[in-house]
């Protein structure tokens, strides 16, 4: 064989540039996003440590949330019911902590997390509805039931080992939620990547009727997954209950598009069978770090908004060219 034919031919090499260069896309992006409000909010205080903490600090429920949403997605699912699940796992976790003390009250928002990602996952899985229709009737169904669950009343949360666990306390001097982000992107990571459950998303979210023949459990892994995300909007009550040292039922109602934005954002294809831990909390940081900047460049919620829809679209756009091909 000539040296000339072992060479890759430059249509074979440029495809392969090309699809290596989309996976440093979230990276370039949250990099340019960064040095754009660096140069234009210089003298906002954009860059000062405490402004980039805050950024860090307000994006831990929605990472969390996000790591979920990755398993859900990657298996060719998805769970609209997040927002309502972090609402009543707040609230739950500040009426059982009230009652009963905080191992009570972590029990209560964990179970109540789990028991929605139980409902989901049962009503998918095994009587075959689609996860779309499925979630959004919970979202709305869930939003009612933490709605009347206090009476529209929000509730303190004053215990201080709650409180310094999941939301104003610190170890080694780093804040808590800085370490549950840490942990459960990391755990969250190994799982996705170096287990056979996360190769079984993976390859369920690739080819559902391919998988099934090679011996795995779709409908179990499709519990597994939605069980998985509605634990971890769970703990994202937590966190918010623990950080605001209250709980109320419109906690995590506008999470929802940015959670999506922030996992199609970082990789993750719409239709399954491809992700990123690491890139969802580049895309969460992202998110965190536009709203920062254009709160701080003096935008309405509303403008904001409409710069989280277009980011959407585009990363969607993305994902399904790219699924297709």
């Amino acid at each position: 064989m000539s040296q000339a034919n072992s060479l890759p031919t430059p249509t074979k090499a440029r495809p392969r540039r090309l699809a290596n260069l989309k996976n440093y896309v979230v990276y370039l992006g949250f990099l340019a996003i960064f040095l754009f409000f660096a140069i234009v909010l210089k003298d906002s205080g954009f860059l000062t440590a405490r402004n980039l903490s805050n950024i860090v600090l307000q994006t831990a429920p929605a990472t969390i949330m996000a790591i979920g949403l990755v398993f859900v997605m990657s298996a060719g699912e998805i769970d609209l019911s997040i927002g309502s699940t972090v609402a009543v796992s707040a609230l739950a976790a500040a009426v059982a902590l009230a009652a009963y003390g905080p191992i009570a009250g972590i029990a209560a928002g964990l179970g109540a997390g789990l028991f929605i990602g139980l409902i989901n996952g049962v009503l998918v899985a095994y009587v075959r509805l689609p996860s779309f229709l499925v979630t959004l009737a919970t979202l709305g169904l869930f939003a009612g039931v933490s709605r009347s669950m206090t009476n529209l009343r929000s509730i303190p949360v004053t215990d201080e080992f709650f409180t310094g666990f999941f939301g104003s306390g610190a170890l080694f001097g780093i804040p808590s939620l800085i370490w549950w982000t840490v942990i459960g992107v990391a755990v969250g990571h190994i799982i996705y990547r170096e287990t056979r459950f996360g190769a079984h998303v993976l390859a369920l979210g690739d080819n559902a009727r391919a998988a099934s023949v090679s011996g795995i459990s779709v409908p179990k892994m499709r519990l597994a997954v939605l069980m998985i995300s509605g634990t971890l909007a769970g703990l994202a009550g937590l966190l918010y209950a623990g950080r605001l040292q209250a709980a109320k039922y419109t906690l995590g109602e506008t999470d929802l598009m940015t959670v999506i934005a922030a996992v199609i954002v970082g990789g993750t294809l719409l239709n399954g069978g491809k992700g990123s831990i690491v890139g969802a909390l580049v895309g969460s940081l992202m998110m965190g770090m536009l709203n920062n900047g254009l709160i701080l460049m003096g935008l309405s919620v509303s403008d904001q908004m409409i710069v989280r829809g277009f980011i959407i679209l585009a990363a969607v756009a993305v994902s399904l060219r790219e699924k297709a091909r």
